[in-house]
Formats: C-alpha cells, sequence, structure tokens
C-alpha cells in the first residue's frame, strides 16, 4: 500500500503518539524523514531517532516530555501534496512570534526557517511545530 503523503502520515503519527503518551513511535523510514526527525532533533522537539536498514527500513523516534506534557505542543503539515506552499527568504513565516519553528526544505537541505532566513534561502514550507 502506497500513501499519498508519507510526511503527513508521519507528523500524524508523532502527534497521535503524544496524545496517548507513548515514549516512542515507529514509522517506515526515508531520507526526507530522517532530516526531519534530525530537525526536530537539534530543535529539542524530540529525544532521539534510530533508523532500522532491515527488510522493511523503519524510523523510530523517541518522543520528549515535560513534567508529563509534551514538548511538541502542535505539529502541523503546511505543504500539502496538492497544495505545495514556497517563501522567499525574506517572506517565511514566524511561529507563534517565533516561539516555534517551520521545517523548510530549501536547495541546501531541510532546515528550519531560522537557519534559512540567516543563508537567505527560500524553498517549500513543510510543516511547523510549537
Amino acid at each position: 500500500m502506497s500513501l499519498s503523503d508519507p510526511i503527513g502520515d508521519m507528523l500524524i503519527r508523532i502527534k497521535n503518539a503524544q496524545v496517548r503518551n507513548h515514549g516512542k513511535v515507529s514509522m517506515p523510514s526515508s531520507k526526507f524523514k530522517e532530516k526531519i526527525a534530525n530537525v526536530l532533533k537539534s530543535e529539542g522537539f524530540i529525544i532521539d531517532y534510530k533508523v532500522d536498514d532491515d527488510k522493511k527500513p523503519s524510523i523510530e523516534i523517541n518522543l520528549k516530555y515535560n513534567s508529563g506534557n509534551p514538548v511538541i505542543n502542535t505539529i502541523e503539515r503546511v505543504s500539502k501534496p496538492g497544495r505545495r506552499i514556497f517563501s522567499s527568504a525574506s517572506s517565511l513565516p514566524k511561529i507563534n512570534n517565533g516561539l516555534g519553528i517551520a521545517i523548510v526544505s530549501t536547495p541546501q537541505g531541510v532546515m528550519t526557517d531560522i537557519d534559512a532566513r540567516k543563508k537567505k534561502l527560500g524553498g517549500e514550507i513543510i510543516c511547523k511545530v510549537f
């Protein structure tokens, strides 16, 4: 079975696992999902992630909680397969007045909106997290 939006599936799995207070969530892996997980780890939204390259590659994400509450309050897909959202470096959105991040796919890789603004790069806005 193929998914029409594997990135949206990843974000929903993370959101659902945190609603149910799970420590880990597992899903099919891809290089793009690994890059998104790496951004979430570097920004402190998840503890760690591990890629298992068996017959079916999967990625396992260790979720982060602060005094019983999930660190990720909201994770939401912005650019969807039916409607791609692109933005220039100057018009990248600020999420929750700078308290959250937008994950952006740029020509130099997947990064946060803050890093993209510093490097003056635009790209596709994948999701917003806060």
